[in-house]
């Protein structure tokens, strides 16, 4: 038997809200960069660094020499769910089902000429993971999974003139995807048999790109605009069932397919030098989300027998909204800082404990220090503020229901990262 559907997304959270750790789904902002300082503003515009490989390809033009950025970071937060009484399934709270999560990025920039450019990136900017309590009240929806990719992506840019650049770059996705699900063996207490329990674990390749444009209608100002192309993983495997009796033999190594697409995204943004201290930045972001929203590989059973199940998540695309300004206080330091805000991929009616995500809000702030002309040494900070998620999640075969909300979820991200110029 082979159960194949049209996405598989997250069993977490976020969503990252990536990198981020919301963006309205899983694609992740915060990548070990001191874009997480300023929350995304004005990351298709800047042009500051080689970590622009990320957000804008075109941005290489703007880079003289040869520079590397280093980045590292850890994410984590609080995503605690409070059951309620209509909650018809015995067992623990859910812990904080976000455990710290550390991170890395590098890129490097050479400029080859007064017009081309080329370069290299490595970062993982989609994906999260959430680990509840294994006897937890919602076991038979979710134990824990974790989904990622780590992306790899060389670029080249072209300088038309001191007005317009444009980028590509070449993106080989690595995803990996694993999940462990409790199976109810004991539907609606006809019988007290302990619960069984399914693992699903694969890894894939996926290839997109990145095409970018910047446009600089005089010294100080530069608008970029950026698109990033979907990605196809395609995850194989057969279920590994756990639990005695027949009424698990159906799903027990089914071959289960998994296609799932990573969306792609359109991002427009300014960056605007206001005198030598202070500059303004702004970004809006498109994802589309709608093309990435069936679950699958959900074992239910019944006194009769058992069945895999799929899910339409009813994912829907989202927006992003974020203001920042950077300020030179003295020739070594500079501040940034910027806020941000997510719409969600999913309504409330539609939210799971599968995927718990919801509008989120993104304050942050950072701090890059010269040691010397050629080397810079950058924290920053970002606070993802989700706030309360009721969850009301039914299985429709086995009836077993979680009902609640999750309260007060929040996550935050700690960077640090260095660039050397040559």
């Amino acid at each position: 038997m082979q159960t194949r559907t049209g996405a598989l997304p997250a069993f977490t959270l976020l969503a990252l809200c990536s990198q981020q750790a919301h963006a309205g789904g899983i694609m992740l902002y915060e990548i070990g960069t001191d874009n997480a300082g300023l929350a995304n503003a004005g990351a298709a515009a800047r042009a500051q660094g080689p970590s622009t490989i990320a957000s804008n390809p075109a941005g290489l033009s703007y880079l003289p020499g040869t520079q590397i950025t280093a980045g590292l970071q850890v994410l984590y937060g609080n995503l605690k769910f409070d059951r309620d009484a209509d909650t018809n399934v015995p067992g623990s709270g859910s812990g904080n089902a976000l455990d710290p999560i550390p991170g890395g990025s590098f890129f490097i920039s050479h400029e080859l000429d007064d017009h081309w450019s080329v370069g290299f990136g490595q970062y993982a900017d989609f994906g999260l993971a959430v680990n509840y309590d294994n006897d937890w009240s919602g076991r038979y929806f979710a134990q824990n999974a974790s989904l990622g990719g780590l992306s790899f992506v060389p670029s080249v840019a072209y300088r038309f003139n001191d007005q317009w650049s444009v980028g590509l770059g070449v993106k080989a996705m690595y995803g990996m995807l694993q999940a462990q699900t409790a199976i109810d063996r004991s539907p609606f207490g006809f019988t007290d048999r302990t619960d069984g329990q399914f693992k699903y674990k694969d890894q894939d390749w996926g290839f997109g790109a990145n095409v970018g444009v910047i446009y600089a209608p005089q010294p100080g100002t530069r608008i970029g605009l950026t698109y990033t192309s979907q990605v196809d993983l395609d995850f194989e495997d057969r279920l590994d069932v756990k639990g005695d009796g027949r009424l698990l033999e159906r799903v027990n190594n089914t071959n289960t397919e998994l296609d799932m697409k990573v969306p792609q995204t359109v991002t427009l943004s300014l960056f605007q030098q206001l005198d030598r201290q202070w500059a303004l930045l702004a970004s809006v972001n498109w994802q589309d989300w709608s093309e990435f929203g069936d679950i699958a590989v959900q074992v239910d059973t019944t006194a009769a027998g058992s069945q895999s199940t799929t899910v339409d998540a009813h994912f829907k695309d989202t927006w992003h909204l974020s203001l920042g300004a950077q300020y030179q206080a003295t020739e070594q330091w500079l501040w940034n800082v910027g806020v941000a805000y997510d719409s969600s991929a999913v309504s409330d009616s539609n939210r799971t404990v599968t995927v718990p995500m919801a509008e989120s809000w993104r304050f942050a702030t950072g701090a890059t220090y010269a040691l010397d002309k050629d080397t810079d040494v950058n924290l920053s900070w970002a606070m993802i503020w989700i706030g309360d998620m009721p969850v009301d999640q039914t299985r429709n075969v086995s009836g077993n229901r979680i009902s609640g909300q999750f309260d007060s979820a929040w996550i935050q991200a700690v960077t640090g990262n260095m660039t050397w110029r040559f």
